[in-house]
């Protein structure tokens, strides 16, 4: 049983919804990313990934935010989740710059999805929130 009440949970679910928006979208990406579609690609799919990566850009505004709330929540010490913190608004903010450039294409191949996909910046925020779920998960352990 959860010793969370359910004020304390509401900003960690908000935060983990945020989380599973852009690992799904990711996840998406590489499916699409392994289609092989033409860059100059705008069917259906190209709508499907438009759709992903707007959700994506989305939950990765405010992360940061959302994450010092649910830490907050916690009543866990700011301390050391405030400096990793920092790391995850960073991350968010460059893998959210790579996420609007593809955005901004006319067309959404494969192609510029696997060069997302690939990112340092996407890739080093998704280790980012695998480390604090779990750093969430066990705290007080």
């Amino acid at each position: 049983m959860s010793s969370e009440t359910p004020q304390t949970a509401q900003p960690l679910e908000a935060f983990r919804a945020q989380c599973d928006t852009i690992e799904e979208a990711y996840e998406f990406f590489l499916a699409y990313a392994s289609q092989g579609l033409p860059s100059d690609h705008a069917g259906a799919s190209g709508e499907q990934a438009r759709d992903y990566l707007r959700r994506c850009d989305q939950a990765l505004g405010g992360l940061a935010e959302s994450l010092t709330a649910a830490v907050a929540g916690l009543g866990a010490d700011g301390a050391p989740y405030g400096a990793f913190i920092r790391v995850i608004e960073r991350d968010a903010r460059d893998a959210q710059a790579a996420v609007q450039i593809v955005l901004a294409q006319r067309f959404i191949g494969s192609a510029i999805v696997d060069n997302l996909n690939a990112s340092i910046h996407l890739r080093a925020l998704l280790t980012d929130l695998f480390l604090i779920d779990e750093a969430l998960k066990n705290r007080g352990n």
